[in-house]
């Protein structure tokens, strides 16, 4: 499968998930995010930015529970909680922000 943008066609899995991380780019990730009929606001993206920099520290997509710890600790616990995420990143935000983040599936994440 691939995704289409700036004349370029990005390799994805059968589930959308970039092959090659390093294709990421904003405009990829607004793509991505129309595919799940998200518009990015301010808050997808500062949560977008902190899953970049947590997989950059890990080399992995944190699951719910350590997505919900992180974003609490980084952005203030308004932020740190499940039902927060679940609105901006419907209806799984582990996956959902991953996918948009280029980064890969969350490996507990059904």
């Amino acid at each position: 499968m691939s995704l289409d943008i700036n004349n370029k066609s990005i390799a994805t899995d059968k589930d959308g998930y970039l092959k090659d991380l390093n294709d990421w780019d904003t405009d990829i990730a607004q793509a991505l995010a129309n595919g799940e009929d998200i518009e990015l606001s301010e808050a997808h993206w500062e949560v977008i930015w902190l899953l970049r920099e947590f997989y950059q520290e890990f080399e992995l997509s944190p699951a719910m529970r350590v997505l919900v710890k992180q974003v609490g600790n980084k952005l203030g616990k308004d932020k740190g909680r499940s039902i927060y995420l679940m609105q901006l990143f419907p209806p799984s935000p582990a996956k959902v922000a991953a996918k948009i983040a280029g980064l890969p599936r969350p490996t507990n994440c059904l």
